[in-house]
């Protein structure tokens, strides 16, 4: 997860900023479903989309084999293997016989224990501001603060919102087209916001004093912010052609070779 970028130190550091900064994609770049004939629009993010594998081979595993399964990720998990090889350093391998509530419970782990959680501490606060707000308003500002974002934080939890989108999608039983009833995994947004919320948006590190310890206006807002951030994730995570244009043109005034680089890295 960490940036492993090749030549991005060379840029300057005020370039550096904005490219961070504005590291954010149009969703049918990150779609790995799109048509590889489709003219992509250029990205402004110079640095290859970075995703723990754990966080990306659990989310894969769940849309496989476990998005028909009832209450999960409120199923605890007896068995504690996966962890500890997670812990030791191994390459935890899931396959379809390993438990659906397994791999939820190890998800969660990881998101709740991270050194450093997903939405830095340092904007806790404001994320949990825009729960006041309404409308296009809290729409705009939360999109402002995930421009903040670093990118491997930014990219793991685009990663997860569109998971947690994918779950809360087959809450609710269907039918099959030969009649049969699809059950539904009970999981609505609210149910994984209120799951999830205090995994992402943490005020304390794990293990501090109080670091469980949560007021009910925080424990609220941070349910009400994480489900706008999975209804909304498709054009939140988006720079719009107008700004990206935008910010090429001043680049080509100021720094040439950040064009050069980045059409190279295209």
């Amino acid at each position: 997860g960490a940036m492993s970028v090749d030549s991005i130190t060379d840029l300057s550091d005020n370039t550096s900023k904005l490219l961070e900064a504005l590291q954010l994609s149009h969703p049918h770049e990150l779609d790995p479903r799109r048509s590889l004939g489709k003219k992509n629009t250029l990205s402004l993010n110079p640095i290859t989309w970075q995703v723990p594998r754990i966080v990306d081979r659990c989310c894969k595993h769940i849309e496989t084999h476990g998005l028909q399964t009832v209450g999960i990720f409120r199923v605890g998990s007896s068995k504690k293997r996966l962890r500890e090889e997670f812990d030791r350093g191994l390459d935890v391998f899931l396959d379809e016989h390993q438990s659906v509530h397994d791999v939820a419970a190890l998800l969660k782990e990881f998101l709740r224990d991270m050194p450093d959680s997903l939405v830095p501490r340092e904007l806790y606060a404001a994320f949990l501001s825009t729960a006041a707000m309404e409308g296009p308003g809290q729409l705009a500002a939360l999109q402002l603060l995930l421009f903040l974002l670093p990118p491997c934080h930014s990219d793991t939890l685009h990663r997860l919102l569109r998971f947690l989108s994918e779950v809360a999608r087959h809450a609710e039983s269907s039918w099959g087209p030969d009649g049969q009833e699809i059950p539904g995994n009970k999981m609505t947004v609210s149910n994984l916001a209120t799951i999830f919320g205090p995994n992402i948006l943490q005020k304390e590190k794990p293990g501090e004093k109080d670091a469980g310890a949560m007021n009910f206006e925080d424990s609220t807002a941070i349910i009400l912010v994480l489900q706008r951030l999975i209804e909304h994730h498709q054009t939140l995570f988006m720079v719009s052609p107008e700004m990206q244009h935008d910010i090429l043109r001043r680049l080509f005034q100021t720094d040439p070779d950040v064009i050069d680089y980045l059409l190279r890295r295209k």
